[in-house]
């Protein structure tokens, strides 16, 4: 695992704020504290060999926070090349191949609304709804999952998860990496089941109908429900 950089002190220095400038103004205020810890990360990162794609990290957090009325948290990207695009779950169309867990997802999506089986894999107009679609770890070695789980990224997005724990934000917690941060979040505005991997799909994920709760509670609020 390649999380100690090789390169020499002043290169190593050239590369810190690279990433940081990738978030919104409105999350480098929210993380400013945590902008050492992200330059850490960024040094230790082998971008040769990271997923998603340097430039994707933080693709989930480069919209401002007003525009965020839902979150779903996932575990890290998916470890296949070209697959993770930094928005959870989410996948490219070029990928050929329906992650499990997103077959899972839409599969849930088809009982709970009964809408036609969604085939479309990228999930970005979702995100273009105000749904942020947040890993916990935001990136990982390519072909290995959890490889980076030991770089800090958990402390990053407790801090969005506490953010948006104070706005009227629903919070979708899927699975135990997920519900790590289900306490910044009011009950009335948390919606928590087993994660939709094929492990754990059957175990309470099944017949959650996060989507169809979701909608509930933003049209309770006054706001407009999520297209899925």
């Amino acid at each position: 695992m390649k999380y100690q950089s090789l390169l020499p002190p002043s290169q190593d220095v050239t590369l810190r704020g690279q990433l940081f400038n990738q978030l919104h103004p409105d999350w480098q205020r929210v993380l400013g504290d945590l902008q050492s810890k992200i330059d850490s990360i960024e040094i230790a990162l082998d971008e040769c060999d990271v997923t998603p794609d340097f430039n994707n990290i933080f693709r989930a957090l480069n919209s401002p926070i007003d525009s965020i009325k839902v979150v779903i948290f996932g575990q890290d990207p998916y470890p296949g090349i070209g697959a993770a695009q930094g928005l959870a779950f989410s996948t490219t169309e070029q990928s050929g191949k329906i992650p499990a867990s997103l077959r899972n997802i839409f599969i849930e999506l088809e009982k709970d609304l009964g809408s036609p089986l969604r085939t479309q894999l990228d999930l970005s107009d979702w995100s273009d709804q105000g749904v942020l679609l947040l890993n916990r770890i935001l990136t990982t070695t390519v072909g290995s999952s959890l490889s980076h789980s030991r770089l800090g990224w958990e402390e990053i997005t407790d801090q969005v998860a506490k953010t948006l724990g104070q706005r009227d934000v629903v919070a979708i917690c899927w699975g135990k990496s997920a519900q790590q941060v289900s306490h910044y979040f009011q009950s009335q505005w948390l919606i928590e089941s087993a994660h939709p991997s094929p492990l754990s799909a059957y175990r309470g994920f099944f017949g959650s109908k996060p989507f169809s709760k979701t909608n509930e509670i933003l049209k309770k609020q006054g706001m407009q429900p999520i297209s899925w």
